[in-house]
């Protein structure tokens, strides 16, 4: 196994330089980030939901409701679109500096999309990408659940892909009562 080492310096909102080390091993990658910015750029009062003023969420323009049949009701189709944890792992570890979490082991966070793939959330837009704790009363595998139901409420033609959209970049803790699915 190939092991590379690297050293980075960032700067962060406030300005405290933060340190990110990075271990590979294969095509695993790790992060750890130290350091301690005194200022956080993003809330986290409104957890289990991210700040929206740092993950607003967007969509993928090549995603529409008159085309879901050949998009995200295929099975597999978000790995086509899927960004690579190697563009991935680094909006984590800013996200992590940027949101002030005390904890900054990266895996106890999800770089999760507010607007699923799964319902057309743009793959690689960085607002539309936060650090989902995998930690608390809803996490990151709670959102997993509602995301299923949603896409498949779409597929099924329960609701509209714009009415899924909408319930979960607005609240996804409450988008399948929004829907009428839940």
């Amino acid at each position: 196994m190939v092991e590379q080492r690297y050293h980075a310096v960032m700067e962060v909102a406030a300005g405290a330089p933060v340190t990110e080390v990075a271990v590979r091993y294969g095509g695993l990658a790790e992060r750890r980030v130290s350091g301690t910015a005194h200022a956080s750029a993003c809330s986290q009062s409104y957890l289990p939901l991210p700040d929206s003023s740092c993950t607003p969420g967007s969509y993928n323009p090549d995603v529409t409701q008159s085309n879901i049949g050949s998009t995200i009701c295929v099975s597999g189709w978000t790995a086509t679109v899927r960004p690579p944890t190697s563009y991935t792992n680094p909006l984590k570890a800013q996200g992590i500096i940027d949101y002030g979490y005390s904890d900054t082991n990266m895996s106890d966070y999800e770089e999760d999309h507010l607007v699923p793939l799964e319902l057309g959330g743009a793959p690689r837009d960085p607002g539309n990408l936060w650090p989902e704790p995998h930690y608390g009363t809803k996490t990151a595998y709670t959102k997993d659940g509602t995301e299923a139901k949603l896409k498949n409420a779409v597929c099924n033609g329960t609701i509209t892909l714009s009415a899924a959209r909408s319930a979960i970049k607005n609240n996804w803790t409450t988008a399948l009562q929004v829907t009428g699915i839940g």
